[in-house]
């Protein structure tokens, strides 16, 4: 390709044929299928050896989403096998499936560098959109290298971009629950602007972004201090002005927030824009649709059922940075002691486990006296969707091993 040519626009390739889906899954349920865990919920998600009692979560682990863009990109290293592959920062938020697409030969280009690399790209090489998609802005600069894309963009966050297109559409401004950081919120962020790129977006995290942004739709305010609090993070769609791109607002959400936390935001809204109108005016100016990603809700709704069961500790497994985890240890952390741990290497003994605390924000070590206790212990064990069944499968069997119980005991009460 000469200088001055001109790049062909990226080709989205489709790699799930027959044959190579057939060895993909063989590959994939190597490296993630836990025959043990699978077991155990056939018996009701509980397994008890002497004193030790563990009780699995009804729903936990990979969802449809995860399982699709693992498979997409096992499939992509296959078909693409003598080309460089390219991912846009993490397939998932999963320490463990990210280290084995990198031993795979995957190349990840971190967030920060996204724009800087894909301009080093060229058509023979293939990028993998991860499963919380991508910037506008990203998937144009890919269309302009002239890279094969292959896109394992979850489909319910694409349901949520359709929405907030229309939002745009319509002149709505897209109010989006979710962290301005995420790279689901920057995506779904960027299609909140509209296919014309005149829509406008304002993202929220709490309750207390959301009853500022309550008082300012009631009351007005200072659009300096209101600018000022949203401007970081891309948090606010450029040029948006408060006194104009809040008379009407459509709420959205990234898929994989607390429900409960995102039907309040959308309570407060609401009552807001009816308080400023009337109830009369306010549908013409409100819109909201449920967009939570139905598997977030499932393992929301199952840690629910399992917090009403006897138990003394609780074990929430997957990747520091996994949103949809995070919020069930927030959901655990209210009723019994709580630990966020990446792998089963966390339980360090039965004194001590290294885990990740929400609100320093950091990984520490904590003193767990109840598993140390040689009387009766209930120990429950969730993860979030992108949790493979192995790692839920070696902290079950840690657990057992510090009681003293082995391996091959477990097995054999499982039927494995």
């Amino acid at each position: 390709m000469s200088a001055t040519a001109p790049a062909p626009a990226s080709r989205r390739v489709n790699v799930r044929t027959p044959e190579v889906m057939e060895r993909v899954q063989q590959e994939v349920e190597t490296h993630y299928r836990s025959t043990l865990v699978e077991a155990i919920r056939k018996q009701g998600s509980l397994i008890q050896i002497g004193n030790t009692t563990v009780r699995l979560a009804r729903d936990f682990g990979f969802c449809y989403g995860v399982e699709r863009a693992i498979d997409l990109a096992y499939a992509a290293r296959r078909v693409f096998a003598d080309r460089r592959v390219y991912l846009l920062g993490e397939i998932i938020h999963n320490p463990e499936v990210n280290r084995q697409l990198t031993e795979m030969g995957i190349v990840s280009i971190p967030v920060s560098e996204h724009e800087t690399e894909i301009a080093k790209l060229n058509n023979d090489d293939v990028v993998i959109v991860p499963a919380f998609g991508a910037e506008t802005k990203l998937m144009k600069l890919i269309s302009e290298r002239g890279c094969m894309v292959v896109d394992t963009t979850c489909g319910d966050v694409m349901s949520v971009w359709k929405r907030v297109r229309n939002y745009a559409k319509n002149g709505f401004t897209s109010i989006i629950h979710g962290k301005a950081s995420h790279e689901e919120t920057r995506a779904t962020s960027s299609r909140a602007l509209g296919d014309q790129g005149n829509g406008h977006y304002l993202v929220v995290l709490t309750l207390a972004d959301v009853d500022f942004v309550c008082d300012y739709i009631r009351n007005g305010g200072d659009k300096a201090a209101f600018l000022e609090r949203f401007k970081g993070a891309s948090a606010l769609s450029e040029g948006f002005d408060p006194d104009i791109h809040l008379k009407r607002v459509g709420v959205a959400n990234q898929t994989t927030m607390l429900k409960s936390e995102t039907e309040e935001i959308q309570r407060r809204l609401q009552k807001a824009i009816e308080d400023r109108d009337g109830p009369t005016v306010t549908e013409p100016n409100f819109q909201v649709f449920d967009t939570i990603c139905g598997a977030t809700q499932e393992r929301q709704d199952s840690l629910f059922l399992l917090l009403r069961q006897p138990l003394d500790v609780l074990l929430v497994v997957g990747g520091y940075n996994s949103s949809n985890t995070t919020h069930l240890v927030e959901i655990g952390e209210q009723q019994l002691p709580t630990f966020f741990i990446r792998t089963a290497e966390c339980l360090t003994s039965l004194e001590q486990i290294v885990h990740f605390d929400l609100h320093l924000k950091a990984e520490k070590t904590s003193y767990s006296n109840k598993l140390a206790e040689e009387g009766p212990v209930i120990i429950g064990i969730t993860a979030g969707a992108s949790c493979p069944n192995n790692l839920i499968e070696d902290t079950l069997l840690r657990v057992f091993q510090l009681r003293g119980i082995s391996a091959a005991q477990v097995r054999e009460v499982a039927g494995v």
